[in-house]
């Protein structure tokens, strides 16, 4: 097996209202290369958003890849660093306060994405200096305002 490629990956996601339409944006880059995607959806919540963003992009990865993923989403950046989601997972979908972990369908679908490829996390300031964050925060905004998604299983909990 010879060594994965190394791709950097910048997310953000953003809602008007928590519920309320939102959106992500994402940034994958490979080399010289670099691939921008975003999606808008009419019923959803920033975490949803946040998370979707990570998935959505490493979803579109044809081969296992060393990423480092750079996030302003501390919930999304803890969650996978700290192992805490691997424990909601390991108990059931439930927190260690015995409440239930929210958006545990995508927190399934990217910890089956983080055992196909190698994320290392990088938490960043959000509305800083790192462009490519701020161009996901624009990408993510941009597309909230035009939802193309009734929603992304979104539902009152």
């Amino acid at each position: 097996m010879g060594t994965q490629k190394k791709v950097i990956l910048y997310t953000d996601g953003a809602c008007s209202g928590n519920p309320g339409p939102g959106g992500y944006g994402a940034i994958l880059q490979y080399g010289a290369h670099q691939r921008e995607l975003s999606k808008g959806f009419r019923r959803t919540t920033n975490n949803r958003m946040e998370l979707l963003g990570v998935i959505d992009a490493l979803a579109l990865l044809r081969e296992p890849c060393d990423v480092t993923l750079y996030s302003d989403s501390q919930y999304v950046v803890n969650a996978l660093t700290k192992g805490w989601a691997k424990s909601w997972k390991k108990n059931g979908w439930r927190r260690s306060n015995k409440e239930p972990a929210q958006n545990p369908d995508l927190w399934e679908r990217l910890l089956e994405l983080c055992e196909e490829h190698t994320v290392r996390c990088i938490w960043v300031k959000g509305h800083a200096d790192n462009k490519f964050n701020n161009r996901c925060d624009e990408l993510a905004v941009a597309a909230s305002r035009v939802p193309e998604y009734d929603d992304n299983g979104y539902r009152e909990e």
